[in-house]
């Protein structure tokens, strides 16, 4: 009996994947906070992950995950053409971080239930 763990973990095992994706963008935004002429990328979680989760439902193998990268707009602009903005960026990966520990939470929950379950 075949045992598919993408099913039985449901939308944890994709937002994971996509926020860690999402923590490496931001990582490069800040690491050019000083980079003349940077300009700051961010993933559309929601739509990266609607499509991922639309995609696996149909069991879609040309799917390659990757989700698309969109160009931060900046509050203020900077004079040298950089659009990180220090602020929004901290607050944005601090942010995402924290979803990550609760994805990787529920898939910790989900496993664990199906350990006791396998167990008896």
């Amino acid at each position: 009996m075949a045992f598919n763990f993408d099913k039985a973990l449901g939308i944890h095992a994709d937002a994971l994947r996509l926020r860690a994706e999402r923590t490496r963008v931001l990582a490069s935004n800040l690491a050019n906070e000083s980079t003349p002429g940077y300009q700051a990328r961010d993933i559309d979680f929601a739509a990266s992950l609607a499509r991922a989760t639309a995609a696996s439902e149909v069991n879609e193998l040309a799917f390659d995950g990757a989700p698309e990268l969109l160009y931060r707009v900046p509050n203020h602009p900077a004079a040298d053409g950089n659009t990180v903005e220090l602020g929004v960026e901290q607050a944005a990966f601090s942010q995402n971080a924290s979803d990550f520990n609760t994805s990787l939470t529920f898939i910790g929950m989900k496993l664990r239930g199906l350990a006791k379950a396998i167990e008896g």
